[in-house]
């Protein structure tokens, strides 16, 4: 059962009960308005599976966050959950906490090159599909925008992979022309405000579509400026509050929902099920890091517009 819950973020730390499950919970930083969410739903669902947990958040900051690793191993927790801050040095925790024989769970981001043991996320080739699709049904025929996530992010390979499947057989045709292709250096409202601006200074352009809900909130910003804003179709994910309240006054044209209760309450029952010795069944699919094809749970994202916002967003947060 996948768990919902709202309210403050619950910091716990160890119990003395060793029969009692302690889950490590390494956070990259709150920046986005998920991430605060995504640490409460899980508080709350390992507290109802009966463990325990401690929460670090790195703030941004790799070497901080691989600081924080080596506390929660020495004291001996059971797995570690990791945000990584940054996928590459992250390795170095998962084979920190591997030589350790602590179980490592990467969670929405697919920490590199490691001996990771389960990465969980969304389906973020679907992502991206979800995202063109809707885009090519509404415009038909006109010039597109990507603005992409980080390269050193692989969600942001895999959201293009997705669009680029979707719109491929219109570019050939030529009823669709892309006539921007940016990556971000960060997932920010800065940079997707300053890749729109470079692209809006050069092209006309009937649709944007942003890796996330930040970047297109910094590509509404943009066409606010050029009176473009409400005329110019906006693709982005996360579904949070901003951009709902965007697509409600028509500013937004699409998000990505993807259900937090239910990345963060799957990732908790995988977390304590591997603390508690019971056995891992439902790993499918695997997803390849660098290091080694990793067991994966890929959960599906659903798609919001101004037609059905009250629906797949509120249902999920009154859950």
């Amino acid at each position: 059962m996948v768990l919902s819950f709202t309210g403050l973020i619950l910091i716990q730390s160890c119990g003395s009960h060793h029969q009692t499950p302690v889950i490590g919970l390494l956070m990259d930083q709150f920046n986005v308005e998920r991430w605060s969410q995504d640490t409460t739903y899980f508080i709350k669902a390992v507290n109802e599976l009966n463990g325990k947990v401690i929460c670090k958040v790195a703030n941004g900051d790799p070497q901080k966050q691989l600081d924080q690793a080596k506390e929660l191993i020495n004291k001996k927790v059971n797995v570690l959950v990791i945000v990584p801050a940054d996928l590459n040095k992250a390795a170095e925790i998962v084979n920190m906490a591997h030589q350790a024989s602590v179980p490592t769970i990467s969670y929405d981001r697919l920490i590199q090159n490691s001996y990771l043991d389960y990465y969980i996320s969304f389906d973020n080739v679907k992502v991206g599909e979800l995202q063109a699709d809707y885009i090519r049904k509404r415009l038909e025929k006109g010039n597109i925008a990507l603005i992409g996530g980080p390269v050193s992010d692989p969600n942001s390979a895999y959201l293009r992979f997705g669009q680029l499947g979707i719109l491929q057989p219109y570019l050939e045709n030529g009823d669709i022309r892309i006539v921007y292709d940016k990556w971000v250096d960060a997932w920010s409202f800065e940079e997707g405000y300053k890749k729109a601006v470079e692209c809006l200074n050069k092209n006309k352009v009937d649709a944007i579509i942003a890796g996330n809900d930040l970047l297109a909130r910094g590509a509404i910003k943009a066409l606010e400026e050029k009176g473009l804003a409400g005329k110019v179709l906006v693709a982005g994910q996360d579904a949070d509050t901003e951009a709902c309240e965007n697509i409600i006054k028509g500013i937004q044209t699409v998000s990505i929902y993807k259900p937090i209760e239910d990345i963060a309450g799957n990732a908790a029952k995988l977390a304590v099920d591997l603390a508690t010795g019971v056995p891992v069944i439902n790993a499918t699919i695997t997803t390849n890091n660098g290091f080694r094809k990793v067991p994966s749970f890929l959960l599906t994202p659903t798609l919001v517009n101004k037609g059905n916002i009250g629906l797949q967003v509120k249902s999920g947060q009154e859950k």
